[in-house]
């Protein structure tokens, strides 16, 4: 399995990266579609829904309706980061939201988990601001440097596989307390503070070499923290969806690693959460 997942992991990782810079803009929302689409007939597992084909046809219309709306001019891209904050707004709620539902994790699964529509609305409140949240990084500064958003997107990536990296090893050498062990009973607070250190490293490291600014060095660090949190939290989510639906993962689409919710769990929170910090709040 380990090996699985390595050979998967160098394999995916150049794919993605060169989606992200290479792919021309109408491309990438195409391919960004598919992926969150996929995200969402995994989701519906968790839903209960009498037909999962018919439980795709409001996401399908959704991000039907977001490929229409988007800008074909270039230099129009720029409306992205101004016109659709509130998307990410109630992105963050919801992440606030969910994030309480995990921690508190079981005494708040009957608050929903009888209800098919709520689980329904959470898979669009988890996907749909991921999906935004993307374009709108990627759109940003694209009439003067194109590559631009690439780079913001690329080190949300870096700085959430150095949270899992930092997480794995620091909680492997010092985990004692755990986070939340009735959802996932491996993840350990000292584990969380050690793969918040490696990201912040990352995140800075990353923003210097690709010149990514920030308005100062202690929004960068702050940005980078509340993100680890969120991309955390993230992963606890899905997990206790899994859980309560008896799924180990979400699908068998990349061997070793599951599904395609098993490998943007963290980032469908990071990226909304970022996004929202980088481009509205700070």
């Amino acid at each position: 399995m380990l090996k699985q997942r390595i050979i998967t992991a160098l394999i995916l990782a150049p794919l993605v990266i060169a989606g992200i810079f290479l792919l021309p803009f109408p491309f990438f929302v195409i391919a960004l579609a598919a992926i969150t689409l996929i995200g969402f007939w995994e989701w519906t597992q968790f839903v209960d829904a009498k037909s999962r084909i018919v439980a795709m046809v409001v996401p399908a219309m959704t991000l039907g309706l977001s490929l229409v709306v988007i800008p074909s001019d270039v230099t129009a891209l720029s409306t992205l980061t101004e016109s659709h904050h509130g998307i990410l707004f109630v992105g963050g709620i919801w992440w606030l939201i969910a994030s309480t539902l995990a921690i508190t994790y079981p005494s708040s699964v009957k608050l929903w988990s009888t209800s098919s529509w709520l689980k329904y609305f959470f898979g669009l409140l988890t996907l749909i601001p991921f999906f935004w949240s993307i374009l709108m990084l990627r759109a940003v500064n694209y009439a003067e440097n194109p590559y631009h958003g690439a780079k913001l997107v690329l080190l949300v990536c870096f700085l959430v596989w150095a949270a899992d990296t930092g997480a794995y090893f620091s909680g492997k050498r010092f985990g004692k307390t755990k986070m939340a062990p009735a959802v996932s009973p491996n993840k350990t607070i000292e584990g969380l503070v050690g793969g918040a250190l490696l990201a912040i490293l990352i995140t800075w490291g990353g923003a210097t070499l690709m010149d990514i600014p920030f308005t100062s060095l202690s929004n960068l660090f702050i940005i980078a923290i509340i993100t680890v949190i969120a991309s955390v939290l993230g992963d606890l989510v899905e997990s206790m969806f899994k859980r309560v639906s008896g799924i180990k993962d979400s699908g068998n689409i990349l061997p070793g690693h599951g599904g395609i919710l098993d490998r943007i769990d963290s980032l469908t929170a990071a990226l909304p959460v970022f996004a929202l910090l980088y481009l509205w709040v700070l």
